[in-house]
């Protein structure tokens, strides 16, 4: 018996896909569309075995087939698309946590945000009865560059310049997308992503923002600066908008403000 070559195997093969079959792409689904031959093959070896017209036949098939390759196409790892940073609010009130690697210090605070006008309002939560502790206020107005202090029981006032940047509470363009995944268990839980300013060119982040994925709400921002001071913030109970603006008006004591920073202890 004479053993038939693969190449004309292949050939005859190749001249039974229809003209739409050939030109789909090649991509790694090789597979498929070894399968998908091989059914167009066999429906037309069928066809010579009827009577019935070949459109009748093979049309409503090749629909078929077409919509199973397309979907395979669309699945493919290269059609996947990166996550892009999301909009967080631009004006909220909430809470927060900031804790200061360097110090060990934990910050509670009622938060009122403002992107718009870019300040910040910072009222301490007083927790716990600590001797001679104080607990202030603070008021960051970026758009005049300067910050106020305020001494929560004896109202007294310093008045700062700001020398940072403003800094949302966001996720900046250029960031790099590092994981998304849920915070909290089964029944009880909420998606989240992460992303960070870790480039190529750099090995650590000084960066971290964690926000959900609806709404983009942020959950936890840690910076890392000079590679030793580092705080992390967490935010919770945050409502939309701002209920009472006059939060970042300084109060009448500030008009004699100080011109140094008041410290926490006696």
């Amino acid at each position: 018996m004479t053993q038939q070559s693969p190449i004309g195997n292949n050939a005859r093969a190749r001249s039974l896909e229809p003209v739409w079959l050939r030109k789909l792409p090649a991509y790694s689904f090789s597979l498929p569309k070894l399968y998908i031959v091989s059914v167009v093959t066999s429906l037309r070896v069928q066809k010579k075995k009827t009577r019935l017209p070949q459109k009748r036949i093979l049309r409503p098939i090749f629909l078929l087939l077409a919509c199973c390759w397309l979907s395979l196409e669309g699945a493919h790892p290269a059609a996947t698309t990166q996550p892009q940073p999301c909009l967080a609010p631009l004006q909220w009130e909430g809470r927060t946590v900031q804790y200061d690697h360097t110090t060990g210090r934990n910050v509670r605070a009622s938060v009122t945000y403002d992107a718009v006008n870019r300040r910040i309002r910072v009222l301490e939560e007083k927790k716990g009865l600590v001797p001679c502790k104080k607990f202030f206020e603070y008021i960051y107005l970026y758009q005049d560059a300067v910050m106020f202090q305020i001494e929560q029981v004896t109202k007294l006032c310093s008045k700062l310049a700001l020398t940072e940047e403003w800094d949302p509470y966001d996720i900046p363009d250029n960031s790099t997308y590092e994981d998304q995944h849920y915070i909290g268990g089964p029944g009880d839980q909420i998606s989240v992503q992460e992303w960070s300013d870790r480039k190529p060119a750099r090995k650590y982040e000084t960066w971290v923002g964690v926000y959900t994925v609806k709404d983009c709400y942020p959950v936890l921002e840690t910076y890392t600066r000079n590679y030793s001071v580092t705080t992390a913030t967490r935010f919770f109970d945050l409502q939309l908008g701002i209920s009472d603006p006059s939060v970042f008006t300084p109060p009448s004591s500030c008009q004699t403000a100080m011109p140094s920073k008041m410290e926490y202890g006696c």
